[in-house]
Parts: C-alpha cells; sequence; structure tokens
C-alpha cells in the first residue's frame, strides 16, 4: 500500500515538474538532480519502509519464538523447583521419623534399664534389711545382756565370716551354718526374728557391724571361756 502511495507521488512530482518547466520556458540542470534526488529518496524511503516492515515483523516473529522458548524454560524450571522441594521434604520427614523412632527407643531402652537399677536397687535394700533384722536378733540373742561394743562385735565375727573365704558368703548362710551358733539351732533366733523381739540397742549394733565397725579385729570365733580378746563376758578369737 505504502509502495502504491509513492508511485502517485512520484507521478504527482512529474506533472508538476512538467508543467513549470512549460510556464518558464526554461530548465534547471540543478533543479532536475535535486527533484532527481527527492525522487529517489522517495524510492529509498519507501523500499526502507518495506524492509523495516519485513524486518519488523521477522523481529516480531523472533521475539514470539523466544518468548515460547523462556516460557517453557521457566515451566521447566519451575517443575524442576518444586520436585526439589518434594524430594528434600520427602527427606526431611523421614530423617525426623527416624530421629523420632530412635529418640523413643533410647527412652525406652534407658526407662528399661531406670526400672532394672531401681527393682535391683530395692532388692538389695530388702536383703540389707532382711540381714540386719536377722543379726540383730542373733546379737540380741547371744549378747542381749552384753555392752554395746560386746554386741558390736557380736556381729564383728558374722561380718568377718562372710569375708574369710572360710565359711559361707552371705549373712544368712554363716549364721544358719549348722553347728555354728546355738541360737540359730534351738529355734530361738527365728522366735525372736518372727516377733521382732530384738532391742533397738540390738538392731543399732547391727547397722554398725554392717557399715564396717569391727572392735575385735579379724576374730572369727566367740565364747564365754578360755583365751582372746575379752569384751564383756566374751572371748574373741
Amino acid at each position: 500500500m505504502k509502495y502504491n502511495q509513492n508511485r502517485r507521488i512520484f507521478r504527482a512530482f512529474y506533472a508538476a515538474a512538467a508543467s513549470m518547466t512549460l510556464l518558464t520556458g526554461f530548465t534547471s540542470l540543478a533543479a532536475e538532480t535535486d527533484m532527481t534526488d527527492d525522487l529517489r529518496s522517495i524510492h529509498v524511503q519507501s523500499a526502507s519502509e518495506m524492509q523495516t516492515e519485513t524486518f519488523e515483523d521477522a523481529n516480531e516473529t523472533d521475539d514470539n519464538a523466544m518468548l515460547d522458548d523462556l516460557a517453557r524454560e521457566e515451566i521447566w524450571n519451575f517443575t524442576e523447583i518444586v520436585n526439589d522441594v518434594q524430594r528434600n521434604a520427602v527427606n526431611e520427614t523421614k530423617t525426623a521419623a527416624q530421629e523420632a523412632y530412635d529418640a523413643y527407643l533410647k527412652k525406652v531402652e534407658e526407662e528399661k534399664r531406670a526400672a532394672e537399677e531401681a527393682a535391683r536397687a530395692a532388692r538389695e535394700q530388702a536383703v540389707r534389711e532382711s540381714e540386719q533384722e536377722l543379726l540383730a536378733a542373733l546379737i540380741f540373742c547371744e549378747a542381749g545382756n552384753q555392752p554395746y561394743d560386746g554386741q558390736v562385735a557380736v556381729g564383728a565375727v558374722v561380718m568377718n565370716r562372710v569375708r574369710s573365704g572360710s565359711f559361707p558368703n552371705t549373712i544368712t548362710d554363716v549364721i544358719y551354718q549348722s553347728g555354728q551358733f546355738t541360737p540359730a539351732m534351738t529355734g530361738w533366733l527365728d522366735s525372736v526374728l518372727a516377733s521382732d523381739g530384738y532391742t533397738d540397742s540390738a538392731m543399732q549394733a547391727a547397722a554398725d557391724a554392717l557399715s564396717g565397725s569391727n572392735p575385735i579385729g579379724d576374730c572369727l570365733y566367740f565364747s564365754t571361756g578360755g583365751g582372746g580378746y575379752q569384751l564383756g563376758d566374751h572371748y574373741f578369737r
């Protein structure tokens, strides 16, 4: 369309130039040259505009193609980001779950050990209390009428035997060993023990002997006669 318009302009210029030549009766080479240059400029401008339109159309097509490529690339990148986020979320969830499970197992194990330790301590405490009561009953039967040191000494004899290696290694087994302590053989010991018939003094003497109090050294025997270290009515050897 622009090309046809320029042709009409060219024809108008040509007609005007012809009319002016007829009216003035002369022509000017310079004017013709300028007119020719103008006409050429119009042709060049027209061609340039056509080329520009073609170039713009091509650029527009290229731009659209580039935008399509960029859009596809952005969509692909967005998809990759979403996939990465999902994978990271899944991995983090698995890690957190495993850590929670491990913590749970550790807590269960710790609670189990604590319960076992508490049960063991309770059993040991019960044994100590039972053995202390048994020792207090023996002390009462053997030395209830003796001074306090004499009562502790009887308990120390029992503890020396437990540690000696020549006698049983528990208080109960030492006290009930056959042929060793008369009150255990006659049943008097069991009677006192069953009725809690021992005195507070005998109970404290037993506690001191269990804690290591020992006024008679490494003596393993005592009697009411014979030789040895005398403490009250008893002789320790």
